[in-house]
């Protein structure tokens, strides 16, 4: 299985030669022998992220000399939390500062029945690109299954959407405006043609998800007390605006 270790600040998840899917900065998709979660310090906006990326892996300890699929957050790495079952294992780190939502019956009006004008645009629309903020959900997800090319992809959706059911349930809110999935999988491993919820390793990654990200949770938010909409977010965003829907 895979190999964990959190070291200054930086979570490694590592097994040789593994073949990984990042949706993160630098993403797509690359083969390494680690993929790294790293806690970034209040007020950080560095831009050179891969000569910061290089600075925290040489202090931690941790040499590559790849181009690591590499996660940053401001959610500190005592909140990563591991979740195993099967050939699946799954890490998380949960910060709620910045949720985005998704309201069911949003306020705005756009469309070709509608005056566009007379529309009140949400918070993402009027702020252009949402700050970056420290509340993210970062989550690496590793199997030593061979996953299909179609199956990698569709176990980042599947993470995804473990992920936001898992919110959703526990917090109100779905995620937030800075998510980022990484997945790996063994190229050794049995094939893997399909990683659907209804398959072990889809059904065991929903599960990992799932656990993983409630305990990061109530690690980063032991009281309960969550910057979600209960608590009026500052810094989330808010997709409460109509698209036009038509019929084909």
């Amino acid at each position: 299985m895979f190999e964990a270790a959190v070291r200054d600040g930086v979570l490694r998840l590592r097994r040789p030669e593994t073949r990984w899917l990042s949706t993160g900065w630098n993403g797509g998709r690359l083969r390494a022998d680690a993929a790294y979660n790293v806690s970034v310090p209040e007020g950080f906006d560095r831009t050179d992220l891969g000569a910061y990326r290089d600075e925290r892996l040489a202090r931690a300890g941790f040499k590559s000399e790849e181009d690591p699929p590499t996660l940053f957050t401001g959610v500190s790495m005592v909140h990563a939390y591991g979740a195993r079952l099967g050939s699946v294992v799954a890490y998380a780190t949960v910060g709620l500062s910045n949720p985005a939502m998704l309201p069911m019956d949003p306020t705005g009006v756009t469309g070709a029945t509608d005056d566009a004008g007379d529309s009140e645009p949400g918070a993402a629309a009027s702020t252009g690109e949402p700050p970056r903020r420290p509340g993210t959900v970062n989550l690496v997800v590793g199997t030593t299954r061979r996953l299909a090319d179609g199956a990698a992809a569709n176990l980042v959706a599947v993470a995804a959407e473990a992920k936001a059911a898992t919110l959703l349930a526990t917090a109100g809110v779905p995620g937030t405006t800075s998510d980022a999935v990484v997945v790996g999988d063994d190229p050794t491993g049995e094939p893997a043609a399909f990683s659907g919820s209804a398959t072990p390793v889809g059904a065991a990654a929903r599960v990992c998800v799932r656990d993983a990200v409630r305990a990061s949770l109530r690690s980063r938010y032991p009281d309960g007390d969550l910057p979600g909409p209960a608590a009026d977010a500052e810094h989330g965003v808010v997709a409460d605006e109509r698209a036009e829907v038509f019929e084909l």
